[in-house]
């Protein structure tokens, strides 16, 4: 029996006869998640959801964590300080790395800006895919569908990511999508890549 990771002495890990295993096989299909990371605007929430249409026409379960969805229930009472930026990303984590566990693709999309935070959800997932939407700010600004990046701007919004707060870049990801000769890609096209990958790595198969 493994003792909790609280170091608690009366929390144990209860093993169910139904393993990841099982589900996989059910599904016909490997339990994994797909992170998407990059700047507001850059794309990651209408590739997120390209990427479940595309898996859904091929008959394959997938759910996606939205970062703006997560902060209406599970995430909140979490604000955007750096601390609260952490907590985020690791609430996400385990509940992808749970969604990955009950079978499904778990399709996270977040700007998660901090590469410490990225790395600690890399080192706590069992097969994390990591794609980096990489556009330049100019080209995210020029989009700002929210309007937020005109209230970072007037100083109307502080820790904006981008303006007055950093994104660090991965080094390290298994999927890298920006502009070709200054156009962006398509969804479907951005969609197909990311299919394509987790076609040749086994993930649509059981």
């Amino acid at each position: 029996m493994m003792m909790s990771a609280t170091g608690s002495s009366n929390i144990f890990w209860h093993e169910c006869p139904v393993g990841k295993v099982d589900r996989q096989k059910l599904l016909n299909q490997q339990g994994c998640v797909v992170w998407i990371t990059g700047l507001s605007g850059s794309g990651k929430s209408t590739l997120a959801c390209s990427l479940d249409r595309e898996l859904h026409s091929k008959g394959k379960l997938s759910y996606i964590l939205d970062g703006d969805n997560v902060r209406h229930g599970l995430n909140k009472n979490l604000g955007f300080k750096p601390e609260d930026r952490t907590e985020n990303i690791r609430r996400v984590g385990e509940v992808a790395k749970l969604f990955a566990d009950a079978g499904l693709i778990c399709i996270a999309s977040l700007i998660s800006p901090y590469r410490d935070d990225r790395d600690a959800c890399r080192a706590m997932l069992q097969d994390p895919n990591f794609v980096f939407m990489n556009m330049p700010l100019e080209v995210c600004e020029g989009r700002d569908p929210k309007g937020l990046y005109k209230l970072a701007r007037a100083g109307k919004i502080k820790g904006f990511t981008g303006i007055d707060d950093p994104y660090e870049p991965p080094l390290n990801c298994e999927i890298e999508i920006k502009q070709k000769d200054g156009v962006c890609p398509a969804p479907s096209e951005m969609a197909v890549q990311v299919v394509s990958y987790l076609d040749q790595k086994g993930f649509l198969q059981a």
